[in-house]
């Protein structure tokens, strides 16, 4: 019988974050979605607004007897830009703001200490603004958004972007990949 653990990730862009983590091993699922906000049921275009107070996030399922929270939050920490507040690259606002939302005390803490080995080993030279709190509410994305990348692979923002992401995880973390 499988365990499994959630965790809520946001990291600039869902399509990104969501491409990375579908390729882990140990993964049961990703759903990109909405969570930290004011607003019930928040639609993309509310989101993108600035005024829900939500952070585009994924959702991962996963399972730590395959693979641990502290991986899940070491590939986070590299993935994204945890140094830059309300930004990602060009997406700027604070739905763009790096965030992990825990489901438990335990992953708090995990969370908490792979953020201050990363700033301890100062690999982005610039101080880490990720905040860290308890998941409110996940509101999952409106279904166009579910493995956007696999699906438009060609797409301008994809060859760009997520593209890149998930060359540079595969690379990094190749002891985590799916076979």
């Amino acid at each position: 019988m499988t365990s499994s653990e959630t965790i809520v990730l946001g990291g600039g862009c869902f399509w990104c974050i969501e491409a990375v983590y579908r390729s882990l091993r140990g993964v049961l699922s990703v759903h990109s979605g909405y969570a930290g906000g004011t607003t019930a049921h928040p639609t993309y275009e509310q989101v993108c607004s600035g005024l829900t107070g939500h952070a585009e996030v994924v959702e991962v399922v996963f399972d730590p007897a395959v693979i641990t929270c502290r991986q899940i939050l070491q590939v986070f920490f590299t993935l994204h830009d945890p140094t830059t507040l309300n930004q990602q690259g060009n997406d700027v606002g604070t739905q763009y703001r790096s965030v992990i939302f825990t489901t438990s005390p335990e992953q708090e803490s995990i969370a908490e200490a792979v953020r201050d080995e990363f700033t301890q080993a100062d690999v982005w030279g610039a101080p880490l603004v990720t905040q860290i709190e308890p998941l409110p509410v996940f509101w999952p994305a409106e279904a166009k958004h579910e493995d956007y990348y696999a699906r438009n692979p060609d797409t301008g923002y994809c060859q760009a972007v997520v593209g890149p992401k998930v060359a540079k995880m595969r690379k990094l973390f190749a002891d985590l990949q799916k076979s």
